[in-house]
């Protein structure tokens, strides 16, 4: 009994020994250690996901998309999760556009992946079959993709921004991504259990540019056919409103190919279209009188060692007549009296030498020496628009400062940013870069640019409704630091309309090889087809309650006025001056309406516009017919009705006629 007795007691000890180590190891797992497994357990059964954010859109100034986000969808389906593979079989086959023996074969599997990508209507009714998993995939969508393509820019893989203003407004753009907690078994699989989420996505902001998609399909249109016409090498045009530095439309073109906003990144020497800087410079010191002549030399002036040559010289200028048939030489005559300071500053406060500060990833700054590294030529090179490199957009940013009553503003591309609830957190504003030249000087300097359009370099760019104010520029290319033998660049800077302008618009053409190389036959007919076209568009941003008061200027009367005696006699050989001329210019010639029937709205409506008719609208569907007819002549910029119907329903072919019985022959 002893024994027994000792045995129990052991098995006491034992037992309570045991279970005071149950009780302290469970004290330690519950006290001690119970956050770490209860955080291992946490991990072991749920899962955190991320919740993608939208990216905001880019919009352009009237809310036309251009950049869009699109969520699309991957599908997993589990087949041991199926209730009923036949019938979910046959939905996922219905709902994906997929062959059902297709959808079989890979149900067959042990998981079954479908990449697609899936829009959210087609898996919409996929999310109630149980053993369907679907995952979100956020894709940037583009809905006209060659719609300023180099300026827009382009998404990388990780759905961050890559190029153009995809890349400058990344942060503005990307959204705040959410995150969830999914429950899942043992084996890692998750429950049918909706997710828990944790912190919501914020989508990122949507950003309405400055760029008007009517003007930039304009645009791109006709720096298309102005390449294929003239075989250029590349070109560039730019848009912009002088009142308050919007860009409208910015196209790029490069006969290569190449994609890359060569307006903001590529520079050239500007040739004559320069030469309004030096007038602005002589006008704004009282350097010129505006009677004053200086000799035309012949059409060849010797400076130093080197020969200024005009191409169809006069016997005597003006500083409107330098500027109106683009003289080399009187305006280097004219621009000796400055001193290089005030040549270099003039140049400088037009915002020549450094960057617009427009937003985009990369901008050239051009190229303006100060006077210390200058030659004796180069206060003459300067005149002409030589020793000086800019970009497209700086061009137009100085013409936007002669419109704009002399003051520089710094051109952007964005015009408002929303916030996720569609609150407008910022507004662009002018933002004035400083004062290059008075008011009254520039008032001056656009008179100067009107001759250049009536009668002078720039008459292809004429219109017959209202007046444009220009300037054209043929320089010589530099190629490797050299200029290239033969190789030009062709530019025409525009205002329009003349009196108020509303928009600068520059043509750049490289190398033009097919047919004149001249700005005046090569740029300047661009410009004058792309104001035909927006003043013939509907929606396109040009007040034209303004454009109703900015006549053109009235014609000098003609002979039969004053009783058949012209009032005044005209020494042989004739001096041209800066008057009015004697005869209006020829009106410009009326057009044949072209035959758009048969085509697409769309289709019909750009064909009109590019022969500068406006469209009236009637009807829906596909073009029928025209009034006038196609074929009649109109003058440009009049209406042309265009009548639409509902495209044709093709006809069944009559049944083939029986063969005839063949009748034998009469004895």
């Amino acid at each position: 009994m002893a024994k027994l007795a000792v045995r129990l007691q052991v098995i006491q000890a034992a037992m309570f020994v045991g279970l005071v180590a149950l009780i302290g190891r469970a004290a330690q797992v519950q006290l001690v250690q119970g956050r770490r497994w209860a955080s291992e357990a946490q991990i072991q059964r749920t899962e955190h996901i991320v919740l993608s954010a939208r990216r905001g859109a880019l919009l352009d100034r009237y809310g036309t998309p251009l950049a869009l986000t699109q969520e699309t969808y991957h599908v997993g389906v589990a087949p041991n999760e199926l209730r009923d593979p036949e019938r979910d079989g046959a939905t996922l086959a219905r709902q994906l556009h997929l062959a059902l023996p297709d959808v079989r074969q890979t149900l067959s599997r042990r998981y079954a992946y479908f990449a697609g990508p899936f829009s959210a209507i087609q898996v919409q009714p996929l999310r109630a079959v149980r053993g369907v998993h679907l995952e979100a995939v956020v894709n940037r969508f583009y809905p006209r993709p060659e719609l300023a393509h180099a300026v827009i820019g382009r998404v990388g893989d990780g759905g961050r921004g890559a190029s153009g203003l995809e890349l400058v407004l990344d942060s503005v753009l990307t959204g705040r991504p959410g995150a969830a907690v999914v429950l899942k078994d043992r084996a890692g699989r998750e429950y049918e259990s909706p997710a828990r989420v944790i912190a919501p996505p914020v989508a990122g902001s949507d950003v309405v540019l400055t760029l008007d998609a009517e003007l930039q399909d304009i645009a791109q249109r006709a720096l298309d056919d102005a390449m294929r016409r003239t075989k250029a090498d590349g070109g560039d045009v730019v848009m912009l409103d002088p009142a308050t530095g919007e860009v409208l439309a910015v196209a790029s073109r490069r006969r290569d190919g190449a994609v890359r906003a060569s307006a903001f990144t590529d520079t050239f020497e500007p040739g004559s279209i320069a030469k309004i800087f030096a007038a602005g410079a002589l006008l704004a010191r009282g350097l010129v009188a505006p009677d004053e002549r200086v000799s035309g030399e012949g059409g060849r002036y010797r400076l130093a060692k080197r020969t200024i040559v005009d191409e169809e010289p006069l016997p005597e200028l003006t500083l409107a007549d330098a500027i109106r048939v683009s003289s080399n030489i009187a305006i280097v005559k004219l621009a000796a009296r400055l001193t290089p300071a005030a040549q270099y500053t003039t140049l400088r406060d037009f915002g020549f030498g450094a960057p617009t500060g427009i937003e985009f990833p990369t901008e050239a700054a051009g190229r303006l020496r100060p006077p210390v590294e200058w030659s004796r030529l180069s206060a003459a090179s300067l005149a002409m628009g030589y020793e000086l490199s800019v970009t497209t957009i700086q061009v137009a940013a100085a013409y936007g400062a002669l419109a704009n009553d002399g003051i520089l503003l710094q051109p952007t591309l964005i015009r408002q940013i929303r916030g996720a609830e569609g609150d407008v957190v910022y507004r662009h504003r002018p933002e004035p870069v400083r004062r290059a030249v008075t008011a009254d000087v520039a008032q001056a300097l656009r008179e100067l640019l009107r001759g250049v359009v009536e009668h002078g370099t720039g008459t292809e760019a004429a219109l017959a409704t209202f007046p444009v104010a220009a300037k054209t520029g043929t320089a010589r290319r530099v190629v490797r630091g050299r200029y290239a033998p033969g190789q030009y660049t062709a530019s025409f800077a525009a205002l329009f309309p003349a009196d108020h302008p509303q928009i600068v618009l520059v043509v750049k053409i490289d190398n033009p090889r097919s047919g004149s190389y001249f700005a005046s036959e090569t740029a300047a007919p661009v410009t004058r087809s792309m104001l035909e076209q927006a003043l013939a568009a509907r929606d396109v941003a040009l007040d034209r309650a303004r454009l109703s008061t900015a006549a053109p200027r009235s014609p000098a009367a003609g002979p039969e006025e004053y009783g058949g005696v012209v009032p005044y006699v005209v020494t042989w050989p004739y001096q041209p001056d800066t008057a009015v001329p004697l005869f209006p210019p020829l009106a410009r010639p009326r057009r044949p309406v072209p035959d758009v029937a048969g085509r697409n709205l769309r289709e019909a409506v750009h064909v009109l516009h590019r022969q500068g008719f406006r469209v009236v609208l009637r009807g829906w569907g596909v073009a029928r017919r025209t009034s006038p007819v196609a074929g009649d002549s109109a003058a440009p910029g009049s209406a042309v009705t265009l009548f639409a119907g509902p495209a044709p329903t093709p006809r069944a072919a009559p049944a083939p006629a029986p063969a005839p019985v063949p009748v034998p022959p009469t004895p």
